[in-house]
């Protein structure tokens, strides 16, 4: 029986979202209505299309009889988790080959990778690069003359960025091919341990790289669970993945076989087919709540606070955090992976990975068991893949072998969801606590106030936060510099929480899937930039973080305060060029999107 809660929320989800959702289905439709794309081109058209390919597959695109499908690639060969695309085309076009069917690079979009960007000036321009790789995803299917879409891309933004993209042509079958973790490296217990004997002065910088080189070390996805990760498990719950497919390692011969069928089960798919399924039946309000109810269950990325609304609302479903977090009081944390745990996503994918999580949110009623995945049907979500003497089948998903990962059937590791929404005169935040010991989840400490986390730490080699204290990094919203990730706060606060003080962080900027035991108030609306309630806050200012009654409070009369003013924009190393995005970006409520503003 489906839980009242998820009925209410999807219920309210549906009603609000009627005339917008009503609207991108009408726009589908009229595209659906076109009929084969390819038809509707001039012979020239026709003619550059095929130019560059081979005469068998001129041949198959020019008869209109087959499928034609496109493939968006995030490939770079500096990005560990993008590398092993170089050689997915190739491996799509011969499993299409045999059946009659063609595949063509269509384009490439844009992938930054936050691991490298952390603390430098490119970090201002990574979430504004989601918004690009949707425009750059949709100029790319814009030649029309596809017949499906297979969207290669996984990290931070790429993976949302390249779905938003792809819901501007929501009439094609359309699913994503992940690329995998990397093998795991240096223990989740020692990177934590050295960086924060790095931040405290007690160890030097070449053994920080020798550590970080270990943990980093080969092709894939890195292992913790971050945004990249977090993306795979959201979009396998919501059916835009193939079940069981994404945590299976790069080149093995699962992943290739999950390739190969993810090709050829969609181009049987197409418009034209008794099986035609658009991706506008595959995203819809029920998908997104089950897309939300496991990324609470697993405390996934709280850049998924803003992700998940900005892929909603492209569909025309407006999602909000009440949502997020009414369903946060009700679905349980059933995952433990760091940063929430000591495991990586190899041992939570060992434990049984997302078709067994997803089995046990289904035996509860937190999932819509009437949605429509991209191939196959709901009960295929509850399926694990495996190769038979080299065939590729299903089993059904087994309980968590491993208790310390994945909880068993009738245990959770939280009654409650491991990201939670506060609010108060500060504004309406969001925090991960799914790593917070419950000792450390009411903080009500004096404000230090920042405007970039340089300035932090600088403060703290001065040893001036050697106390109790509530970090407060303003001016690092959306409209004011990009919103970038603050991870040099965490080994710093860290180290200040392990003095024994009691510490927390209060930010209109982010932090994503590192968020840990430090209690972290992100994403602060509305931001300094737009006069939030952070431009007023002053040094000394008695702040109260309460992560167990949801409440931000200022205890000073903010009111009454002049607002600060904010830093000088930078312009440098690009970041220039992204001067109209900071104007026009939509709050991270509303998905932080200059696309939706």
């Amino acid at each position: 029986m489906t839980h009242p809660t998820l009925m209410a929320v999807t219920e309210a989800l549906r009603q609000r979202s009627q005339p917008t959702r009503t609207a991108f289905l009408r726009q589908t439709q009229q595209q659906a209505d076109t009929g084969k794309a390819r038809t509707t081109l001039s012979c020239g058209n026709m003619a550059h299309a095929v130019a560059a390919s081979c005469q068998q597959d001129k041949q198959h695109m020019l008869d209109m009889t087959t499928a034609n499908v496109a493939i968006i690639s995030a490939y770079n060969d500096m990005l560990s988790a993008h590398a092993p695309y170089a050689d997915y085309p190739e491996q799509i076009k011969a499993a299409l080959q045999p059946l009659g069917h063609t595949a063509q690079v269509a384009g490439c979009v844009p992938a930054m990778c936050d691991g490298v960007t952390q603390g430098q000036p490119g970090m201002e321009m990574s979430l504004f690069s989601r918004d690009v790789i949707a425009q750059a995803t949709a100029i790319s299917l814009s030649h029309n003359v596809y017949d499906a879409t297979l969207l290669l891309g996984v990290c931070d933004k790429i993976a949302p960025g390249q779905l938003m993209g792809a819901l501007a042509y929501a009439h094609l079958p359309t699913l994503f091919v992940p690329s995998g973790p990397m093998a795991s490296g240096t223990s989740n217990e020692e990177k934590v341990a050295v960086r924060q004997a790095y931040a405290a002065g007690n160890l030097g910088k070449e053994a920080l790289l020798t550590m970080e080189c270990q943990a980093y070390h080969s092709s894939g996805t890195c292992t913790f669970y971050g945004t990249a990760n977090t993306n795979q498990l959201v979009l396998e719950a919501m059916g835009l993945i193939l079940p069981g497919a994404g945590f299976v390692a790069p080149n093995s011969a699962l992943r290739q076989a999950l390739t190969r069928y993810a090709a050829t089960a969609l181009a049987s798919q197409c418009a034209g087919s008794a099986n035609y399924r658009p991706l506008a039946d595959v995203v819809t309000e029920k998908s997104v709540v089950n897309g939300v109810v496991a990324l609470l269950a697993s405390g996934g990325s709280t850049n998924h606070t803003i992700h998940l609304v900005a892929m909603a609302r492209a569909a025309g479903i407006i999602l909000t955090w009440e949502d997020m977090d009414a369903l946060s009081h009700v679905v349980p944390l059933l995952a433990r992976v760091y940063p929430n745990g000591p495991a990586d996503i190899n041992a939570f994918e060992a434990a049984g990975g997302v078709p067994t999580l997803m089995a046990h949110l289904h035996s509860l009623g937190l999932l819509h068991a009437d949605t429509v995945p991209a191939i196959g049907q709901f009960s295929d979500q509850l399926t694990t893949p495996r190769l038979d003497k080299g065939q590729l089948v299903w089993e059904t998903a087994t309980p968590s072998t491993d208790t310390a990962v994945i909880a068993q059937p009738g245990s959770h590791f939280s009654a409650t969801s491991g990201l939670r929404m506060l609010s108060g005169n500060m504004g309406n935040a969001v925090i991960k606590v799914s790593a917070v010991d419950p000792a450390h989840r009411v903080v009500c400490a004096p404000a230090r106030v920042f405007d970039c986390q340089h300035q932090v730490e600088q403060a703290y080699q001065r040893g001036e936060l050697n106390q109790d204290v509530i970090v407060v990094v303003r001016f690092n919203g959306p409209a004011a510099n990009g919103m970038p990730e603050l991870h040099k706060l965490m080994p710093i606060l860290g180290n200040v929480q392990k003095m024994g003080y009691q510490v927390a962080l209060v930010t209109d900027g982010r932090l994503s899937g590192a968020s840990g035991k430090v209690p972290a108030a992100l994403h602060v609306c509305p931001e300094a930039m737009h006069g939030g309630a952070l431009a007023g806050v002053q040094d000394g200012d008695l702040i109260t973080l309460d992560a167990k009654a949801g409440e931000l409070t200022c205890h000073a009369d903010l009111s009454q305060r002049p607002v600060a003013e904010p830093p000088q924009a930078a312009h440098t190393w690009g970041r220039d060029w992204f001067a109209a995005a900071r104007q026009q970006v939509s709050r991270a409520d509303e998905g932080a999107s200059y696309l939706f503003s």
